[in-house]
């Protein structure tokens, strides 16, 4: 594995998505590496060919990117890090077109999810792409005047697009999650401050499984501060759980609450332990 190699940080989309915006902010010394897909960049860390990967997990107006869940427990990499990235939302066009001239705006759904208002007062149609960045690509390729893309103002300038209207976001607190992943674990030790966390379980298909399983959070005084479900392999009998969880697992309240909790599971999965964010 060659020293270039290494010094890459995985991420998907095309070049000026927003998880090369959240790169270029939280891992300034690491050359981004764009990804086609979400597998294609934990592939990138699993076989050398970046040292790290940038995903994001959930938004703060449009909820959780799914994909990422159904992959974290496959892709065998550990969370190192999390960031919170402001998220600015430009409309952008081919040079020449005007806000009148739009009939399609097209963006990532998750994005598309972070704007609704501003497609409702608009009454354009929207249409579901890739990602951010891919968009804004297909449209300085096509050269249409009667389409429009959601994407970043880094978009704007790598496509040569024009911003016909800037921060479209429904909300000024619009914040996405990203997750830093790397290959090896990577734990916070247990006087880093404040500690996350992060792990995956699929309950004993019991009755009650769930809540003994959690029982023993609330009663070691642990703070669980995400909880999702998502079904496993098509089954709505086989869900998987991902939480994060505040603290460390060496620290007795933590250690005696994972306990309970594979006691009660068929499977549990640590993901990762890593220094909780500032802005969380």
């Amino acid at each position: 594995m060659s020293g270039q190699q290494k010094l890459r940080i995985a991420f998907q989309g095309e070049p000026g998505a927003y998880s090369q915006l959240a790169c270029a902010k939280y891992a300034p010394d690491l050359e981004p590496l764009a990804c086609a897909t979400f597998e294609e960049a934990f592939d990138a860390v699993s076989y050398g060919r970046a040292r790290r990967a940038m995903l994001p997990i959930e938004n703060s107006l449009a909820g959780r990117v799914s994909d990422i869940h159904h992959l974290l427990p496959e892709a065998g990499l550990h969370i190192v890090a999390e960031h919170f990235l402001p998220i600015e939302h430009h409309l952008l066009a081919n040079p020449g077109a005007t806000i009148d001239d739009v009939k399609t705006v097209r963006s990532h759904a998750m994005a598309l999810g972070q704007v609704r208002g501003f497609l409702k007062e608009s009454g354009v149609r929207a249409e579901v792409a890739g990602d951010t960045a891919g968009a804004a690509k297909r449209l300085s390729e096509t050269g249409a005047k009667d389409e429009a893309v959601v994407a970043s103002e880094l978009a704007a300038e790598l496509y040569g697009l024009q911003i016909l209207r800037r921060n479209i976001e429904d909300a000024d607190h619009n914040t996405t999650r990203f997750l830093e992943m790397a290959a090896e674990p990577d734990d916070a030790p247990a006087d880093a401050g404040p500690v996350v966390t992060s792990f995956i379980f699929q309950v004993r298909n019991i009755p009650a499984a769930l809540y003994k399983a959690l029982g023993g959070f609330a009663t070691n005084g642990v703070n669980m501060t995400k909880l999702e479900s998502y079904q496993l392999d098509g089954s709505f009998s086989a869900t998987m759980f991902y939480a994060d969880a505040e603290g460390h697992p060496s620290e007795e309240p933590m250690r005696l609450a994972l306990e309970e909790l594979s006691f009660f599971s068929s499977s549990l999965t640590v993901l990762g332990v890593y220094k909780a964010a500032k802005k969380r």
